[in-house]
């Protein structure tokens, strides 16, 4: 198997966990506008993790474009099946690692009680600790700064090996551009709760309105990316997709065809 379709496979599976998530979070928000803080905990944290597992990932399929194109020789070697699941391990092990400090924390500032309390299930709502906030800004810029230093070390040298006029090297480079097209709208998650602040204090009366609207342009509209850098833009997967879909079409049609055969 291919590890840039592990990879590939990665993403899209985290982001559709996230998508489910928020929108759960958003649906219960809104039917029942608190619910039981131990429940949302939950659900906050996994959100969280997939959050943050998508900047990683993007990060990790630029390098594996970069291995593939400026050394074609060693890639079998480097990125082989075992080390793309290692890395995907150590992906989520870092991303857990930066969460488990907002639940050990509030478990051990926060009584009892306050678990079994029913609250609007948002971040600043449950985890509440200010040094919480200092260390997820942190975490956020050490993270982003890593992350893309990344992206244009592999770009430049990618674009460096696209002066050969290897078409495979023009395509790896507009991929990785379009990678970093991609974490530049992930990013719009960390001012997610700065626009919606802002809209409602221009806006008071549209609440739910603004509440709705960010959540698509900032949580939704940037997920339907990735199948469009991996999945489209893949000639296999596209063979795959062309035929699956004419193949469908095709029993479809016959199937009508049949029906209307008179008997």
């Amino acid at each position: 198997m291919n590890p840039r379709y592990i990879l590939f496979i990665h993403l899209v599976i985290n982001d559709m966990i996230l998508l489910t998530l928020s929108v759960l979070i958003q649906v219960l928000s809104y039917v029942f506008f608190t619910i039981n803080v131990s429940l949302c905990i939950i659900l906050l944290l996994m959100a969280i993790l997939a959050n943050q597992n998508t900047p990683l990932t993007l990060a990790v399929m630029a390098v594996e474009c970069y291995t593939a194109i400026c050394f074609p020789l060693r890639h079998g070697q480097i990125c082989t099946v075992k080390r793309t699941y290692i890395v995907i391990g150590l992906i989520c092990m870092m991303s857990l690692l930066c969460v488990l400090p907002d639940l050990f924390i509030t478990m051990a500032t926060e009584p009892l009680d306050f678990f079994r309390s029913r609250k609007f299930c948002l971040r600043e709502a449950i985890f509440k600790n200010p040094h919480l906030t200092k260390k997820r800004d942190i975490t956020y810029m050490l993270l982003l700064v890593l992350i893309w230093l990344t992206l244009f070390y592999t770009y430049f040298r990618i674009l460096f090996a696209a002066k050969a006029a290897a078409a495979d090297s023009r395509k790896a480079r507009n991929t990785v551009l379009l990678h970093g097209f991609q974490l530049l709208l992930c990013m719009l998650t960390y001012v997610y709760h700065l626009a919606n602040n802002g809209l409602t204090y221009l806006f008071p009366k549209a609440v739910l309105a603004i509440r709705f609207t960010v959540y698509v342009f900032i949580q939704i509209l940037p997920r339907l990316i990735s199948p469009v850098i991996y999945g489209l833009r893949d000639k296999t997967f596209r063979k795959y997709l062309k035929r699956y879909l004419l193949c469908r079409m095709s029993r479809s049609t016959q199937q009508v065809a049949a029906l209307k055969r008179p008997s």
